[in-house]
């Protein structure tokens, strides 16, 4: 009996201490008030009850003394990092991270000073923190309710069972290896003021002033983006309907045998990656294609199953998988392309169509508002471009627009219900592989040249006026005083009257005396005269004359025509004699001596540049030539100065109190010198 009793006894041991175990381990990671880590190389961490994923101080990529506070996954062996405080700004050695009494993760450089901190609410019922199996990390108050998660403040990674709302936004990556704030960002944008519907949308940012550009991506009528326990990227949209981002049929492995994540990565893309937990190897995370692969296109059948097609102009890798992939039929066409990547002949392809079809969330250029015909003709001369996504103006009120992609395509899907875009195929016509694409014709070897010698042209300009004012308007402003002033512009001068007699030449229509003795030239007079017809363009002193360079590529290689360029100068520069001597005679505007050169710069300056604006350039200027190098700004002080985030203060004098008074006595006082 009493052994029996021993025995018993024994067993409800043991099974009081399996219950008990858990439940330790549980209380063991929870993060109690004033626990703090340091940012050392000994990596402590607070940790999930699983070991997935861990919080504490991460090396910053390639900076043994800098630290990034961060989550990762724990159990592989790049660690992934999911989320990131003060991402912008990496914390030094000893930097230390606590959970104070009032429920804020409180980062401190090793001064004492605070870098970053969660929540500016305090909350004296703070509990404890804990770091989840989900990936997230969550400040609780005694009632168990939540006080701060970092779901909610995510970086450029969502993680199975996190939800972004309305508030909520991923700002992708400078990189891959820099984690700061990049260029592009997924958020909710509302529809307009008087209604509170959201489309979930794609776009790109100004990385320093954070202005918004338009959306490249857009999902509409979407209240909230949701990551379920199965990898799946789904969209509810304001009625509770919730449709599916991931591919359709797409078919993911279960939550208990995978780790997912979806991230907004530096190139603008919206990603699905996953990752087997028990890797073996080099196992590394994995872009979910969908069932279809590579360059196919996925639709459903009955009963659900997915049906795998090939794109125009593609084939199976493997002819007896359909779910392999698809590989280009030709791939010659990139020989079809020039150094600029543009195509040296739009004449070697042609477009096929097709219905209902689309590749989201891989688009590298949103072209909007736009025509189908604009649509083709932009992916015909795009090297890049091997398909294109065409919205009819009628599904998206009344505004045409065209995604871009390159190869290569994933998550391609059909559906004549539910998908309102066209896709638009470039592909090589079937005569044009005979022929040989690496010896153009003469036209286009013309024309490759011509685009070739603008571009060089406009840098050496460019570089020419750069060096020129660095190094003589300080010379030209200390010797203001004496005679010497017609030394100081002569450059300048002998640059304005060639660009006003290349003006006169074409205006008179003697184009061919500017390349009198180039016969090669003279036999295509019409080339060079859209040249100098260029050029004129992109000298005006107006800026808002002078074409961006996209539209010069277009117009030289015929897409954009051109019109007749006026004189690029606000007043004429040159003196009668002058013209004389280059065979023109007419009465112009004459300025001599001191008022000559005067004149010059004020049109210079008042022409091509706001006055305010050459303050603040020269404000800028004057911080970053100090002699005490502590005075000088950072190139991100610098920048936020130039583009207003920074208030610009007035900067140390340079000169002396002699030259300064000899510059401000004399009658060219800009009010540039400070």
């Amino acid at each position: 009996m009493a052994s029996a009793i021993a025995l018993f006894s024994y067993h409800l041991l043991v099974f009081v201490i399996t219950l008990l175990v858990p439940a330790i381990a549980q209380v063991n990671t929870n993060v109690s008030v004033g626990s703090a880590l340091f940012a050392t190389d000994d990596n402590s961490t607070w940790t999930s009850p699983s070991g997935d994923f861990s919080f504490g101080f991460r090396h910053f990529p390639g900076q043994q003394d800098q630290f990034l506070l961060a989550i990762w996954f724990a159990k592989i062996p790049d660690e992934t990092i999911v989320w990131s405080a003060n991402r912008d700004y990496p914390a030094a050695r000893e930097s230390k991270v606590e959970l104070n009494t009032v429920g804020q993760l409180v980062l401190k450089a090793p001064g004492g000073w605070e870098l970053w901190r969660s929540s500016n609410n305090e909350n004296p019922q703070v509990s404890n923190g804990a770091m989840l199996d989900t990936g997230n990390f969550v400040i609780t108050s005694t009632n168990s309710s939540i006080l701060w998660n970092s779901f909610d403040k995510p970086t450029d990674t969502i993680l199975p069972t996190q939800v972004l709302g309305s508030g909520s936004s991923l700002f992708s990556s400078m990189s891959k290896k820099n984690f700061g704030v990049g260029k592009f960002q997924l958020r909710f944008r509302q529809q307009n003021i008087s209604n509170s519907s959201y489309d979930l949308i794609l776009n790109q940012i100004a990385v320093y002033t954070q202005n918004t550009y338009g959306a490249y991506y857009t999902e509409h009528n979407a209240s909230e983006l949701i990551m379920d326990k199965s990898g799946y990227l789904l969209v509810k949209n304001s009625l509770g309907g919730i449709s599916n981002l991931s591919s359709e049929g797409e078919v993911l492995r279960t939550e208990s045998d995978s780790y997912y994540r979806a991230t907004l990565d530096f190139n603008g893309v919206l990603r699905l990656h996953t990752r087997p937990k028990n890797f073996t190897g080099n196992q590394t995370w994995s872009i979910i294609r969908g069932p279809c692969g590579y360059n196919s296109i996925c639709s459903l059948r009955a009963y659900g199953e997915p049906e795998c097609q090939c794109a125009p102009g593609f084939s199976l890798l493997d002819v007896n998988n359909k779910y392999s992939g698809c590989k280009q039929d030709d791939v010659s066409y990139m020989n079809e392309c020039n150094e600029m990547g543009t195509v040296i002949s739009e004449d070697q392809f042609e477009i096929l169509e097709m219905e209902n079809a689309d590749w989201p969330l891989t688009a590298y250029e949103l072209l909007q508002p736009t025509t189908e015909f604009e649509c083709k003709k932009s992916c015909l001369h795009d090297c890049y471009c091997a398909v294109v996504i065409f919205q009819d103006p009628k599904y998206n009120n009344g505004m045409g627009r065209c995604w871009k992609k390159r190869l290569p395509l994933s998550n391609g899907r059909y559906n004549r219900n539910t998908v309102d875009r066209k896709a638009l195929f470039k592909i090589l016509k079937l005569n044009s592989s005979s022929q040989n694409p690496t010896n153009p014709d003469p036209g286009h070897r013309k024309q490759d040249q011509a685009i070739s010698i603008l571009a060089v042209l406009l840098v050496a300009i460019s570089l020419l006026v750069f060096c020129f004012w660095q190094e003589k308007l300080p010379n030209f402003y200390r010797t203001l005083h004496t005679k010497n002033l017609d030394m100081n512009l002569l450059e300048l001068e002998r640059a304005a009257i060639l660009t006003e007699w290349a003006y006169e030449c074409y205006n008179r229509g003697k184009v061919e005396r500017l390349v009198e003795n180039d016969e090669e030239a003279i036999s295509d007079i019409y080339w060079v005269k859209k040249l100098v017809m260029v050029a004129i363009w992109c000298v005006q002193d107006v800026p808002l004359l002078r074409p961006s360079m996209r539209e010069v590529t277009h117009v030289l290689e015929g897409i954009l025509e051109i019109s007749a360029p006026p004189c690029p100068f606000l007043y004429s520069l040159t003196s009668e004699a002058e013209k004389s001597s280059m065979g023109f005679s007419n009465n112009m505007w004459i300025s001599t001596n001191l008022n000559y050169y005067k004149s010059f710069i004020l049109i210079l300056l008042n022409g091509i540049c706001d006055m305010d604006w050459v303050k603040k350039q020269v404000m800028v200027a004057i911080w970053c030539a100090q002699v005490v190098p502590l005075l000088r700004p950072s190139m991100r002080e610098v920048t936020h100065m130039l583009e207003g985030i920074l208030e610009i203060l007035h900067p140390h004098v340079l000169f002396s109190t002699v030259q300064r008074s000899k510059l401000k006595s004399h009658p060219w006082d800009f009010q540039i010198i400070l």
